[in-house]
């Protein structure tokens, strides 16, 4: 028996999306969930304009009126250095952010599926594939209320997060030759930033001792338009700190060195506990398709190895796992639908192989303080050049045609060996 054309693994940005692609082209989804909603999750609050391309894609309003802070740009802090960069004029992508908590925003677009046809079971917790006797996946075990619980389908999605239990029920292992982040970030009230206009970046933090003991890693600070601010730091496997250091006790140390009237340094600012997210990065488990089951966003390792940003690839890796999806399954089951399927990894190879190889690089980079140190001494200085560094980090440039900054982006990601 079939219980639906697809089933989707995990209801977080990447599994939604596609289930509400797959639903809007008349499949029959079945999504599974295994928390209830709201819940929390820990990054993702501030999106940039790929991310809010997405969201528009799938019929979101993205106003304020619509629960959401709007962002300008960025504002990047290091060597002495604050600069504001405004999101880069695009005709591919909108010129403006968001921010957002998760706690509603994957509600939100759970939401969205479910209104395009999308059958949302919560409280489900996926435990395993069902294999067939040549080992191809057509359904998955699933846990409710205790009971154990079997769904079949033709096509299997998972988008169950950095966990990838289910890519890993299959033997499909991360692989350490890529990068892997560490994130840590804590909410805090602070009236006179919560209506930032700009994410704001920061290059270098340094402790309350100051000098030139720089802590490892990266920072962030961002409004939510609620009276709260999201404020937390980045640390990659290419820094010796990684999995050497208390990165709770590290964000509070960076906090007590910022001014008392942003109130962080004070915990009773302070909106709840710090919380940690491991961030994998540039296809750090592969392959993304793999006897009927395709991996989407945190689960095939999809997360920006520059800029750490993950919501958008999982979007956009969820809308394109539904697009390949709606083919194959017009086509009979046998060599023509294995063909359509295989695709995905294809595709995803073409779309961000290149530019992942170069951000592999790039964080053995910014994995040193003292490198990074003097790359921001000699870059801050220069707005021209960190236009381009925006750009490059964030992924936002014209694909085809755009200006001399996106001609030499694209010309270096097709460069590039895929990743």
């Amino acid at each position: 028996m079939i219980d639906a054309d697809v089933i989707v693994v995990g209801a977080g940005p990447g599994g939604s999306t596609a289930a509400y692609h797959m639903a809007q082209h008349g499949l029959s989804v079945l999504v599974l969930e295994k928390t209830q909603f709201p819940r929390e999750k820990v990054c993702g609050d501030g999106l940039t304009p790929r991310a809010v391309k997405e969201l528009i894609r799938m019929g979101v309003d993205t106003s304020p009126k619509g629960g959401w802070l709007q962002n300008k740009g960025l504002r990047v802090i290091g060597g002495g250095m604050r600069l504001e960069l405004d999101w880069p004029d695009l005709a591919s992508f909108p010129n403006y952010g968001l921010t957002r908590t998760r706690l509603d925003f994957d509600q939100l677009l759970a939401d969205k599926a479910v209104e395009a046809g999308a059958n949302l079971r919560t409280g489900h917790n996926v435990t395993g594939p069902i294999l067939d006797a040549s080992g191809r996946v057509v359904g998955v075990t699933a846990v409710h209320e205790g009971e154990t619980k079997e769904f079949r389908a033709p096509v299997v999605l998972a988008a169950d997060g950095v966990s990838a239990r289910f890519a890993l029920n299959l033997g499909i292992n991360k692989r350490e030759d890529r990068p892997m982040g560490v994130a840590v970030r804590q909410y805090f009230h602070s009236p006179s930033r919560h209506d930032d206009e700009y994410l704001e970046s920061w290059l270098e933090l340094r402790s309350k001792e100051g000098g030139d003991n720089l802590l490892p890693g990266y920072g962030w600070i961002f409004g939510l338009g609620d009276g709260r601010i999201n404020v937390g730091l980045g640390v990659l496997n290419s820094s010796v700190a990684f999995g050497k250091t208390n990165y709770r006790r590290m964000l509070g140390d960076w906090l007590a060195n910022t001014p008392d009237d942003w109130g962080l340094s004070d915990p009773a600012n302070a909106d709840g506990d710090p919380q940690g997210a491991a961030l994998p990065m540039g296809f750090n488990r592969v392959p993304h398709y793999s006897r009927g089951v395709l991996l989407v966003g945190d689960s095939g390792g999809m997360v920006n190895p520059f800029n750490g940003e993950g919501i958008a690839y999982a979007m956009e890796s969820g809308a394109l796992a539904a697009e390949v999806a709606v083919q194959a399954l017009s086509r009979p089951a046998g060599p023509l639908r294995e063909r359509a399927l295989a695709h995905y990894s294809t595709e995803l190879k073409a779309r961000y192989g290149g530019y992942y190889r170069l951000g592999n690089m790039f964080v053995k980079v910014i994995g040193n303080p003292h490198l990074m140190k003097i790359a921001t001494q000699h870059g801050m200085p220069r707005p021209m050049l960190m236009k381009f560094v925006l750009k490059l980090l964030a992924n936002l440039s014209e694909p085809r045609g755009g200006d001399a900054m996106d001609r030499v982006i694209n010309a270096l990601t097709r460069i590039a060996p895929a990743a």
